[in-house]
């Protein structure tokens, strides 16, 4: 995916003038495409990684065109084969390598590292969970696998991580701190911020705001980081940058609207991201009534909120309920201009078979790959992850107060927007 930014830099050093005037690209031709580990807990239909793999495999459409994968899949490790799975039949369809191991997949079943990016989708298949009832999937453990490789072979690659990165804190930092001592790109998180926007905006880029809120749906320690990424992706671009958070109380039903009653602001952003659902719960079609706090309380008296408060007095919540889409709603604090979109998360299912919202998603893995660095910050999913983390400890302990000081991630997004515009 050429965006502006790259093309401006392109033209500048003169690498896209073979294809702008029709000469021979004779370099780009003779390089060697790129190869792939694509490591997954198991496939079954719209699993993340059939979804994932399927692409890397066979392309994808995207802007009117069927596109072809631009890196190959080298490998493939798949950890569980329930009943219902397709695994074997779209490794044998595609006709990839398979391997019994995370060290064989990188190796290509030798000693050394023998591929170019690291795909990990650590989601779905049956694993243990904690005490606090997170699933605990092998994002980690295959991560530190990968770096043992890498060790190993005294060279990194890129590595991409589906979704947040751990249920511990700890093993969430050491991640980030292996990429960073190792100096490979890693790139991790969900589809939100890249998909499409309804309407098509971004945060203007320093925008003195206050607080953000999503209003959307699911579970904890799955579609709460959903709509944590879906707010974190548009406060981040506040004026002065992310600072990190002080703290996160997660709250349930009337406790919820308890503290939005306390909450002016909060409870208006609320009211704001819930009337840009296609998915309000109505039983005659319409709502019969204004949607307000009250209409709130009758027609989503089950609700799941995390309160974040950030370092610099910024505030973020979320709310999962039942309206099945991502909304997301931010206030100025020099005007009180509310500035929000729906996040376009059709799911697979009804008339999105395909899922296409994974698709933007495997474009930026594979323009990792190829070019060797992020579009953006790691610390956005390592704040996120903590997010997640801090909200299931506030519901472990009863609703209290989680404080969060090592949490104190500071950072800066791109400038240039990274959602899915075609």
């Amino acid at each position: 995916m050429i965006t502006r930014r790259r093309f401006v830099g392109a033209l500048a050093g003169g690498a896209m003038l073979p294809q702008l005037i029709g000469a021979p690209a004779a370099a780009s031709e003779a390089a060697p495409r790129k190869r792939i580990a694509f490591l997954g807990t198991c496939l079954f239909r719209h699993s993340h990684a059939q979804h994932f793999l399927d692409r890397f495999s066979a392309g994808y459409a995207t802007g009117g065109n069927w596109v072809a994968p631009r890196v190959d899949v080298a490998s493939v490790f798949v950890d569980q084969f329930p009943e219902n799975d397709i695994g074997r039949e779209r490794i044998a369809k595609y006709g990839h390598r398979q391997f019994s191991s995370v060290a064989d997949a990188l190796t290509l079943g030798g000693s050394e590292l023998a591929v170019d990016g690291v795909v990990i989708i650590g989601e779905h298949g049956k694993y243990a969970k904690n005490e606090k009832g997170q699933t605990r999937y092998p994002r980690y453990a295959w991560f530190k696998d990968v770096v043992k490789v890498f060790e190993a072979s005294g060279r990194s690659v890129p590595v991409f991580n589906d979704k947040h990165l751990s249920t511990d804190w700890d093993e969430c930092a050491e991640m980030v701190a292996d990429s960073e001592r190792l100096g490979f790109p890693f790139y991790a998180g969900s589809s939100l911020p890249v998909t499409w926007r309804l309407p098509s905006i971004d945060m203007p880029y320093d925008t003195p705001l206050s607080e953000s809120v999503c209003v959307a749906y699911g579970g904890v320690d799955s579609y709460d980081f959903h709509a944590l990424e879906t707010a974190q992706c548009m406060s981040e671009r506040r004026r002065g940058g992310e600072v990190g958070i002080r703290s996160v109380q997660a709250v349930t039903d009337e406790n919820c609207y308890a503290m939005l009653n306390e909450h002016e602001t909060t409870a208006k952003l609320f009211v704001s991201a819930l009337c840009r659902s296609h998915n309000l719960p109505v039983e005659t079609g319409f709502p019969t009534a204004p949607v307000s706090l009250e209409w709130a309380r009758t027609a989503l008296p089950k609700v799941t909120a995390y309160f974040v408060e950030h370092l610099d007095g910024f505030r973020t919540t979320i709310f999962l309920t039942g309206i099945r889409d991502f909304n997301y709603a931010g206030m100025r604090s020099d005007t009180g201009e509310i500035i929000g979109c729906q996040f376009m998360l059709p799911m697979p299912g009804s008339s999105a078979t395909t899922a296409d919202f994974f698709t933007p998603l495997v474009q930026h893995v594979e323009q990792m790959i190829l070019d060797g660095r992020t579009d953006y910050p790691i610390a956005r999913t390592l704040l996120t992850s903590g997010m997640v983390i801090g909200g299931v400890d506030s519901l472990a302990a009863g609703e209290q107060v989680i404080k969060t000081p090592e949490m104190a991630i500071a950072y800066r997004g791109p400038v240039e927007s990274m959602f899915w515009q075609q």
